[in-house]
């Protein structure tokens, strides 16, 4: 059965006790937080593409075997003013806002500037961010929302750019043990200059304990790194780091700042000034976390798209770095509301599967390798690193496999060398039917898949104290179409891949995008 992915979805903000099949480890406490669109039509309106949709926040809270669920629309300016109005008013990345057609030529005249010099919304639906001890939905705008981590209530909203210069902030950001955050953003045009800045949001200090101050407010600038072309910064969704360095992938997916300056005018949506250049390579910039320098080797690579990093860890004088890979932009064009109309099965011809892609690069170069000499020394790996005449190194990456989206690693051993991964199987169409564990040594992948049901990204929990890699287990949520069934979360061990139990929700679920989950205690 098909599922409708236009249809709005209805919040359930009062707890419901779900209905477990099975068993749940006792050992696992906590909540999984999930985040994605699930408004896609108000009024009379509706947005062209579904990444747009307003966001609708759902929780399970794990205690003692048993679940809990929620879910609660984020109520951000954006879903206030789209309410209010009763009609979409702010403008997302695929879909542009336009006034109604009643309105005075005043009200016309300040969206027409509002939109030359975006103010973004902040409709938070990608992801959570965990900053000191707040936890805020996030978009990749300036703009997150704090919210209530148990409630789901939305609390302040955060401007970036009170704290920093940047237009754009990454969705994906890393964590050290010290409970530290890691994130990169984008700089337009600041002081003549567009530049990618890498920051540090240190973990919540006991002087601000009980004050509701935003951790951004400490906030340290790591390093900036100038953009290759003043107006046309690349598009990024996540970035590699490891015990010393950041990894920071300046693709030739570009976003056009002249044109989206324009976009409203032409009555184009801002996602058309988003241009993927095949004919221009990719820049790879290790950055050091301590002196926050680039190293002097330089790295490059063919043309690809990368939204997901796996994961880094270095290796004998390398960095190895892990992602997903695309050799075109079609991803996007797939998810416009009008198409998954079309295809409900989502078989379209001009998908274009990606790759697990796996980049060697070696840390310093050898000065006396000639010209043409591959600098990988590793014996595991067939990525290469090929000298070339200025100095820099070509790099080609070795395929693990293909097919494979929405990876998650036992993120206790993030920036070290890991074997296993979880995500989602998108062999034939980007809407995914299985989740599966990759063996990244053997090459081997264990798959879960039931008749009738899409799974989410699959979320790795690590059981205290465990004795390896994969002793945990993975949570799903789980979208049903079976007459007469609803969601549910699925708990599979991490290590057989087999059930171990699911709670039925007794609503239905919907696709989302990622997800964050909160042990117990924090």
């Amino acid at each position: 059965m098909a599922t409708d992915f236009s249809k709005n979805v209805e919040e359930r903000p009062e707890p419901f006790q779900a209905e477990v099949k099975g068993s749940i480890p006792s050992w696992l406490q906590g909540t999984l937080l999930r985040n994605g669109p699930g408004i896609f039509s108000v009024g009379e309106s509706s947005y062209d593409h579904w990444f747009d949709g307003m966001a609708l926040m759902h929780s399970f809270a794990f205690n003692n075997g048993e679940v809990i669920y929620r879910s609660r629309y984020l109520r951000s300016d954006t879903y206030k003013a789209n309410m209010a109005a009763n009609r979409i008013v702010v403008s997302e990345m695929g879909t542009m806002a336009y006034p109604d057609p009643s309105k005075n030529f005043i009200v016309k005249a300040i969206t027409f500037l509002n939109h030359t010099v975006p103010d973004f919304t902040d409709n938070g639906a990608s992801n959570f961010i965990k900053y000191g001890n707040d936890y805020y939905a996030t978009s990749e705008t300036n703009y997150i929302r704090k919210i209530d981590p148990v409630t789901l209530e939305t609390q302040d909203k955060v401007d970036y750019m009170k704290f920093l210069p940047v237009n754009l902030a990454c969705s994906h950001p890393h964590y050290d043990k010290e409970g530290n955050a890691y994130n990169i953003g984008t700089s337009i045009a600041e002081k003549g200059k567009t530049k990618y800045t890498l920051f540090k949001v240190p973990a919540a200090s006991e002087k601000d304990k009980g004050k509701n101050v935003p951790a951004l407010k400490n906030v340290e600038v790591i390093s900036t790194v100038p953009c290759r072309s003043l107006l046309t910064p690349s598009y990024y969704h996540s970035f590699g780091m490891t015990d010393n360095y950041l990894i920071f992938i300046e693709q030739p997916f570009k976003l056009d700042i002249l044109k989206m300056a324009t976009a409203y005018m032409r009555g184009v949506n801002w996602a058309s000034c988003l241009k993927f250049c095949p004919e221009e390579n990719t820049l790879i910039h290790l950055i050091d976390r301590k002196t926050g320098k680039e190293v002097e080797t330089k790295y490059y690579t063919g043309a690809m798209i990368v939204y997901h990093h796996v994961n880094a860890y270095e290796d004998n004088g390398h960095v190895i770095f892990d992602i997903i890979a695309y050799s075109d932009c079609s991803l996007y064009d797939m998810f416009y509301l009008s198409k998954l109309k079309q295809n409900a099965e989502f078989h379209d011809d001009s998908y274009s599967k990606p790759g697990y892609q796996r980049f060697a690069l070696p840390i310093q170069s050898d000065k006396s390798a000639a010209v043409g000499e591959d600098l990988v020394k590793l014996k595991y790996t067939t990525a290469s690193a090929v000298k070339e005449k200025e100095g820099k190194l070509m790099c080609q990456a070795e395929v693990l496999c293909q097919g494979f989206e929405l990876p998650r690693i036992n993120y206790d051993i993030n920036g070290k060398k890991h074997r296993f991964v979880y995500g989602n199987c998108v062999e034939e169409s980007a809407l995914s039917k299985q989740i599966a564990k990759f063996d990244t040594e053997t090459k081997e992948m264990v798959y879960w898949g039931e008749d009738n049901c899409w799974p989410s990204e699959p979320v790795f929990i690590p059981r205290p104290n465990g004795e390896s890699e994969d002793d945990g287990v993975v949570l799903t949520s789980v979208i049903n179409t079976n007459p007469g069934q609803t969601g549910f979360i699925l708990v599979l061990d991490g290590k057989t891949f087999k059930e171990a139990g699911r709670a039925y929700v007794n609503t239905p679920l919907h696709k989302d995008m990622h997800g964050f989950f909160i042990p117990q205690g924090n």
